[in-house]
């Protein structure tokens, strides 16, 4: 098995994100391992319109306003834990732009969290977690959000 040195988290602001965020922080300690945590505007085009971000300013420009305060709580979480920690912020669709950033940084482990959401159609653990799961070229943790 491969050594997991480089652990990224796919972090929203929902508590299912918060607890994949949480469990990231807490395995990358014990494995002495470096996170990184990966928030992804979806809707960037259309929060430019609105005026709510600057276009231009997701794939690793500064982050939208949305993306800060979580972005921020990760990084806080990982510096109290002890763990290098490095944030990043992508525009466009969730599933790519996460894998984009795991092959780009060489990440050895991706921790996404599960849905508590169910739609006509939709998986259990979400539709974003699914195309990580389907696509990706290391491990995943995919955990679950607080009852």
């Amino acid at each position: 098995m491969t050594e997991l040195r480089r652990l990224l988290v796919a972090v929203a602001d929902s508590p299912a994100s918060l607890a994949a965020a949480r469990s990231a922080v807490e395995l990358a300690a014990r494995l002495g391992a470096q996170l990184r945590a990966v928030h992804v505007v979806s809707d960037g085009r259309l929060a430019a319109l609105l005026g709510t971000v600057e276009p231009g300013t997701g794939a690793r420009g500064s982050p939208a306003p949305e993306a800060v305060p979580v972005l921020a709580h990760v990084a806080e979480l990982a510096r109290r834990a002890g763990v290098p920690v490095s944030t990043v912020q992508h525009e466009g669709e969730v599933g790519p732009s996460v894998l984009d950033e795991a092959r780009s940084w060489d990440a050895d482990l991706i921790v996404v969290g599960r849905t508590t959401r169910r739609g006509a159609g939709d998986p259990f653990i979400g539709v974003d977690a699914q195309r990580v799961l389907e696509f990706c070229d290391c491990p995943v943790l995919v955990v679950p959000g607080p009852r």
